[in-house]
């Protein structure tokens, strides 16, 4: 039988891609963890909507933060071992996303509450946790190297969570 626990953490360390260990209370783990906490949040809304093409843009986006977050779980020899990593691309069709729901949603003229209806409310919760992310990820690049990407990754998913929340919040009616 497989077993999922290794008894390898009850140090309070844990592994790395490439074979070392650090803190479970290192900012890079709280960076990884963040961005686990944030494809969990999308399977939710990726559950609670009922738009194929949103299903699909969000599923979209858990599949690019698992590559996201395995540089951030790598040590210097498994970043040396992805065979992928965020680009300049990822970022660029997310701002693509960004423009196309903003032009259906309309010019935002008021502050936004979440909680018209379920699925945008569930976008506003994965929109704060992509803002942590980025928070997290600008104190990490103070003590170690993270390319750019990833903030810049960060920044436009938090924007383009509350772009598609807005497209959500003017196309459907709220929850009974």
């Amino acid at each position: 039988m497989y077993r999922i626990y290794t008894r390898t953490g009850d140090k309070g360390t844990t592994g790395l891609f490439g074979g070392s260990r650090i803190d479970k209370d290192d900012i890079c783990v709280e960076a990884y963890g963040t961005v686990d906490e944030l494809i969990s949040q999308l399977g939710v809304c990726y559950a609670s909507a009922a738009d194929v093409a949103l299903r699909d843009c969000l599923h979209a986006m858990q599949k690019t933060l698992f590559v996201l977050g395995a540089e951030l779980a790598s040590d210097e020899k498994g970043l040396a071992r992805l065979t992928q990593t965020l680009g300049d691309e990822d970022i660029e069709a997310l701002e693509q996303l960004i423009d196309r729901n903003m032009a259906l949603s309309g010019p935002l003229k008021a502050f936004v509450i979440p909680g018209k209806n379920l699925a945008s409310a569930q976008l506003h919760v994965a929109r704060t946790l992509a803002r942590r992310l980025e928070r997290i990820l600008i104190a990490m690049a103070r003590t170690r190297p993270l390319r750019d990407h990833l903030r810049r990754y960060a920044n436009r998913l938090s924007d383009a969570l509350f772009s598609m929340a807005r497209v959500e919040e003017t196309t459907s009616t709220p929850d009974a």
